[in-house]
């Protein structure tokens, strides 16, 4: 059985959607080596489509040259969860629609493979719920923002869980591992 490991960036306040402000605290090579124990167990990606959207024109065109995790990225096998996406290949290589969420195609998919999200809140809202997510990563960076796409918007359901690890990177920024509740850290 494989392992789905989500990877999110947010605020102290919970704020995950369109991270630029993780430019001001820099990519520090313990950050990179974090990411990259998250992706090298990975056989595929799953990403909702609006994030598949952002990271196809980001990644696609970005060579190991420019980023270390570029081959990760491009020559993977990425997994759209989508119900009005119908070309995924066209806008990305390596890309394959899924259609629209089924907990059931997911698991499917999981069986035989390990698979990483990176943002995807909508769609990371439903595996969590569905009990699909082994490993959520959250790296919390020391700032709030005050409004944006919260991963637990405010009448989300209770979602317990159990702590796995913490991590105090260099640039301020706090890796905090959970796992579904009952799991020993």
């Amino acid at each position: 059985m494989g392992a789905i490991r989500v990877h999110e960036f947010t605020t102290v306040d919970g704020v995950v959607d369109a991270p630029v402000w993780t430019m001001d605290y820099g990519f520090p090579d313990d950050l990179a080596a974090s990411i990259g124990a998250l992706t090298a167990p990975a056989q595929g990606i799953l990403l909702g489509r609006t994030t598949f959207e952002a990271f196809g024109p980001a990644w696609s065109t970005r060579t190991v040259e420019d980023d270390e995790g570029a081959p990760f990225f491009n020559d993977t096998q990425k997994y759209v969860v989508s119900s009005t996406l119908t070309d995924a290949e066209g806008v990305w290589r390596n890309s394959t629609v899924l259609g629209g969420y089924d907990a059931d195609r997911i698991r499917e998919l999981k069986a035989d493979r390990d698979l990483y999200v990176s943002g995807s809140a909508t769609l990371v809202r439903a595996l969590l719920a569905d009990g699909l997510v082994n490993e959520l990563h959250l790296y919390v960076y020391p700032l709030a923002v005050g409004s944006g796409t919260r991963l637990f918007p405010d009448g989300a359901p209770r979602t317990a869980m159990s702590l796995l690890g913490a991590d105090s990177l260099s640039n301020g920024v706090v890796h905090l591992t959970y796992g579904p509740a009952g799991t020993a850290g």
